[in-house]
């Protein structure tokens, strides 16, 4: 009823109206708003299984991926190291988003497992939301991929809350 609301009070921009086209049905105007989504899957469906190698994809080296160095790491991933790498890259994340947790399940107090909660909630959001807008399956936002994106305050962020998580990890622990 919301989304419905905004669409016909007129609350979005033009530009924001057009995203959610392109989302839908990026084919409508490949050269234009749906540049970005459509290049993208050709870079991740270029890698086929294995890839292309490191530095060998067509698509992220010929600059056809726009923003490759931040929204749009894992074309590269995918094109270049296929679905082996993507699939690294996301157990990756997954190692870290099942410590997170683990360490939110054994916290002895409330507030260490809400804030231990909420870092992995945020970072597994986070990635979510990277990976499926490079997809194809969520909207193009400006999210980077946790610990693989470039980017000074992306990266400090994230290892701040790594450091939160490892001192509610220390804190718990009796000596």
């Amino acid at each position: 009823g919301a989304g419905a609301a905004v669409w016909f009070l007129g609350l979005l921009e033009p530009y924001q109206v057009a995203r959610f086209t392109a989302f839908v049905r990026p084919s409508t105007d490949p050269r234009g708003v749906g540049y970005n989504s459509t290049q993208a899957l050709n870079a991740i469906g270029s890698g086929q299984m294995f890839g292309k190698g490191l530095f060998g994809g067509g698509q992220t080296t010929g600059r056809f991926v726009p923003e490759q160095h931040t929204d749009f790491i894992f074309t590269v991933a995918g094109e270049e190291f296929g679905f082996v790498g993507s699939v690294t890259v996301v157990l990756l994340i997954g190692v870290v988003l099942l410590r997170g947790v683990r360490i939110a399940w054994q916290c002895e107090d409330r507030f260490g497992t809400l804030v231990a909660g909420t870092i992995v909630c945020w970072l597994a959001f986070q990635s979510f939301v990277n990976i499926g807008m490079t997809v194809g399956i969520m909207p193009i936002t400006g999210l980077p991929l946790p610990f693989v994106s470039y980017g000074g305050t992306a990266t400090f962020t994230n290892l701040v809350a790594v450091g939160l998580l490892q001192a509610i990890y220390i804190r718990d622990r009796r000596f």
